[in-house]
């Protein structure tokens, strides 16, 4: 994808939006389900939600405006349909959002694609003691590198609260890993 915006321009045009589609899908479609893989926790929800986030992308590419790079407009799909994903989950189950949480980590094992061992179970246990955003901004740095100021634009917050909450989860998982 040489220039970003002959390629929306394509995704736009009727007559090579489904090519263009395809294109998007196999650039994209990795790199995503394991954004929304980290937040959901377990592969069948993955699954759905990346399906609900390309329907998603794929209706309303023409309400991209160009603000925010592309990727990054894809990512605040992704995260958002995600984390409706878990609220709609835990409006049905009568849950709150951190027993949703506690309830999807507890399914990671039981997770016939969860290939961890007792650490990355333990990490997955620890990350959703996390509120909700530091839950984002963890998983996003450390499982998948996003700088401070691409995630800014996903997550619509100034870089240097992105920092402060990074700083700051990572505090807290080491101080759970480290507890007993």
């Amino acid at each position: 994808m040489d220039n970003e915006q002959d390629f929306i321009q394509l995704l736009s045009a009727s007559s090579t939006k489904e090519a263009a589609f395809r294109e998007l899908l196999k650039l994209y479609k990795e790199r995503l389900y394991w954004h929304i893989r980290h937040i959901v926790k377990t592969h069948n929800d993955a699954d759905d939600v990346l399906q609900n986030t390309f329907i998603k992308i794929y209706k309303n590419i023409h309400n991209f405006k160009g603000d925010s790079k592309l990727y990054s407009w894809m990512y605040r799909i992704a995260t958002n349909e995600s984390l409706t994903h878990i609220k709609k989950n835990a409006k049905h189950l009568n849950l709150s959002n951190e027993e949703t949480h506690r309830q999807l980590v507890n399914n990671i094992k039981a997770d016939v694609y969860f290939e961890g061992d007792d650490i990355q179970y333990k990490l997955q246990q620890a990350i959703v003691t996390l509120p909700e955003k530091q839950q984002l901004v963890f998983n996003m740095k450390y499982f998948q590198d996003i700088k401070y100021k691409e995630m800014s634009e996903i997550l619509d917050t100034s870089e240097g609260a992105l920092k402060a909450s990074y700083h700051i989860a990572v505090k807290k998982i080491e101080a759970y890993l480290t507890q007993d």
